[in-house]
Formats: C-alpha cells, sequence, structure tokens
C-alpha cells in the first residue's frame, strides 16, 4: 500500500506524468519474454490478493488511528560504517543499512540489496516520505560490489539517484522481469544487468542468485500498476544460505521456496509498514515469523522498519512485536542497531535498542542499569564503544 493515499495523491499525478516521460511504451516492448505470471496483460501473484480496504476507510483510519510515534522522538543510533570495516574475507557478514537496504558480505564478495540512499522514498526529492536516519556509509565508502539486488519498482526500494552513484561500483545487476527498463534509462549499461523470472537462477562465481516469488504488486505512477514483476531472492554461497524477502503479504510460496532452497541460515525477512487495510501485500509480525519458519530459517532480521513512515503503527512496534513473537516461538532473532555488522556462525545477544529511546513506551528499569550507565561512562572518556544492554524479562527488571 506504500504512500499512495490521498494525502499523497498530487504527488503521484506528478509522479505518473514524470514515469510517461520515462516512456512506459518502450518498457512494455522489453517484456517480449513475458514471466509465468503474466496474464490479462500485468503480472499477477501465486494465488489471488486479498483485497485492500476502500480508500475512505484507510483515509478514516490516517485520520483517526495514526499513532503519534510513527517517527522517532528522537535521533535513531547509528553503528557508522567506515571503508576500512569493509574488507574482504572469509566470513559472512551482514549490515543493515535501513529498510530493505542491505550490505552482505558472501564468499568474500560484497551484495547489497534494495538500495536507497536519497533522503525520501518519492519520485521528487521534497516531498513525500522522509528518512528517519543518515544512511551509516557514505557512497563512497561502499565497496565494490559483486551485485546489488532488486525486489520491485516502489520507490522505497528502487532509486533513481542511488542506481546512478552506485552502477560505476556494480559488477551486475539482478531484477525482475521489466525493472532493467529503469535502470538502462538511468544510464546503467545493459549488459551490466540479468533480468530473471521466478525460480529463474544463474551463478557469479561460487554464488548462485535465485529469484524467488512474492506477494506483492508494481507500479511507479498512475498508469503502469503490475507491468514489471516483483521477486523475493536466495542467495546460495559455497558454505551459507542467505534468503530477502523484499516486499511481500504472507503466501503459501515461502513454505515452496524453503522446500526448494532451505534451510537458510538468514532470512531477511519484510516487517513492517503493515496494516488490517492492506493485508495482501504487507505481513503483520505473526505472518512475517511464520515464513521464517516456513522457509526453514535459523537466524532471522527484520527489515523494512525503522527508516520511513509508510503506515499507521509506531515506528518501533514492528521490531517489538517480532521480538516477542520470536521468543515465545523459540525462534533465533536479532535486530542490530543501523549500521551494525553481524558475523553469521558468532553468538551474539539480541538487544532491545529501540527500548532506549521511547522511555514513555517502555518504562523498564533495572537494578544494573546504574552499573551500566557507570560502565559506559568509562568507556565514553576512553573512546570505546558503549557496553550494550539486552532487555530480558526476570532480569531484575520491570515495566
Amino acid at each position: 500500500m506504500k504512500f499512495f493515499l490521498v494525502g499523497f495523491l498530487p504527488l503521484f499525478i506528478l509522479g505518473a506524468c514524470l514515469m510517461y516521460s520515462d516512456s512506459i511504451h518502450n518498457r512494455k516492448e522489453r517484456l517480449s519474454a513475458k514471466g509465468s505470471v503474466y496474464r490479462e496483460g500485468e503480472f499477477q501473484n501465486m494465488v489471488p490478493t486479498q483485497s485492500n480496504s476502500g480508500i475512505g476507510s484507510i483515509l478514516k483510519s490516517y485520520l483517526l488511528e495514526k499513532s503519534d510515534v510513527s517517527r522517532p522522538t528522537v535521533n535513531i543510533p547509528l553503528a557508522q560504517i567506515q571503508a576500512k570495516d569493509l574488507h574482504a574475507g572469509s566470513s559472512t557478514e551482514i549490515y543493515r543499512l535501513g529498510h530493505s537496504s542491505v550490505l552482505i558480505r558472501l564468499d568474500g564478495g560484497f551484495w547489497l540489496t534494495d538500495p536507497v540512499f536519497s533522503e525520501r522514498a518519492s519520485p521528487v526529492q521534497w516531498a513525500g516520505p522522509k528518512r528517519f536516519h543518515p544512511v551509516p556509509v557514505a557512497l563512497e565508502s561502499i565497496p565494490e560490489l559483486e551485485g546489488v539486488l532488486i525486489s520491485h519498482d516502489h520507490y522505497d526500494h528502487l532509486d533513481k539517484g542511488t542506481i546512478k552513484a552506485l552502477h560505476p561500483k556494480v559488477k551486475r545487476f539482478y531484477v525482475p522481469i521489466g525493472v532493467a527498463s529503469y535502470l538502462i534509462e538511468w544510464g546503467v549499461p545493459e549488459h551490466k544487468i540479468e533480468e530473471l523470472d521466478w525460480w529463474q537462477s544463474v551463478f557469479s562465481g561460487t554464488v548462485e542468485i535465485v529469484a524467488t516469488p512474492a506477494q506483492h504488486f508494481s507500479g511507479r505512477g498512475l498508469f503502469d500498476r503490475n507491468q514489471t514483476l516483483w521477486a523475493s531472492w536466495v542467495l546460495i554461497g559455497q558454505k551459507e544460505r542467505l534468503f530477502f524477502s523484499g516486499d511481500s503479504g504472507y503466501f503459501p510460496g515461502f513454505k515452496q521456496i524453503g522446500e526448494n532452497y532451505g534451510p537458510f541460515d538468514l532470512t531477511l525477512i519484510e516487517t513492517g509498514a503493515y496494516n488490517a487495510h492492506w493485508p495482501g501485500v504487507h505481513m503483520q509480525p505473526e505472518h512475517s515469523i511464520q515464513a521464517h519458519m516456513d522457509l526453514k530459517g535459523k537466524l532471522m532480521i527484520p527489515i523494512h522498519n525503522s527508516t520511513f513512515d509508510l503506515a499507521l503503527h509506531a515506528w518501533y512496534e514492528p521490531l517489538e512485536r517480532v521480538t516477542q513473537l520470536a521468543r515465545e516461538l523459540n525462534q533465533q532473532l536479532l535486530t542490530p542497531r543501523i549500521g551494525e555488522g553481524i558475523t553469521l556462525g558468532q553468538p551474539r545477544q539480541q538487544y532491545a535498542w529501540w527500548r532506549e529511546l521511547e522511555p514513555e513506551a517502555f518504562p523498564v528499569r533495572c537494578d544494573n542499569q546504574v552499573a551500566l550507565a557507570e560502565k559506559n561512562a568509562i568507556h565514553e572518556r576512553q573512546g570505546e564503544p558503549p557496553t550494550e544492554w539486552a532487555f530480558t524479562p526476570g532480569d531484575n527488571c520491570s515495566t
């Protein structure tokens, strides 16, 4: 559903005009080998998509139900990434850059999912959803990339400015059917783009890249709905298997992907921008956890949250709800700070960093918090990183 609501209708009328200037006709001509889910003039989901609520109901909810803290009240803490931090190595590392942008080192090479570095997820940079936080790494510090994975053409996943700035560093872009046209129009050489249908796979060195189904939709204006495909992605290295959901509602395809390519060492699963008004195209946290389990995932990192205000819920709600569910279902979950590096295979304590940013929502009192504050004061004076405290029920804490 994102933000094509009446509040942004003028913005999208402008966006639609811009899309016509990019020539939708030429884009359709490139669909000479349409995917297996291209029927009746548009791409469709594996199963019928559950309908959204009417625009009247959605507007009423935005007026009456919108959370007062849909944006953070204080700055989100970032772990700044320096170029020296990003070096070739044998271990698999994950850096969450915000929303659905994730930097991955796999088999010694770097990969990037849905890179959006612009200030706003919008066809223009003077209006539209604005970032909660800066990107934790400068574009010039991004290493040479083996590949960039694009899940679909929505503005919070496919960003013109970022693609134009990044493409000299990218060996190859992997995109669903139809999306290549955007990249070509933005100056990416056609030979650097691999356009895949669901279940198609290619290799880049030792890494296998598979385009897998998702339950979503596409379109960047008012007249191009579902004219390009959307996808999730599987990355299979020599030792580890990773899954990136892109955007998706919950659907049987997760179980099929798990049967075909699981178990996964890591799943990056959409958890955010959900609402009962658009149940078919974004998952509630309960569905996100179930998707992870269907995929036979070992470790899950929830994405698609903490960067843009695209729904009605509190900004921290997706992380809080999915953390509680993971604990109840005994699923391994990590919610790293934006920019924080995670090495697969190394044990790490779950850290509920958003709780410290919203004290009124989480009035947690712990006997060890005073000692922790004193310890971190010493670390700060010595120029060392702070010690993290993870909230654990029963750990001398009360709410």
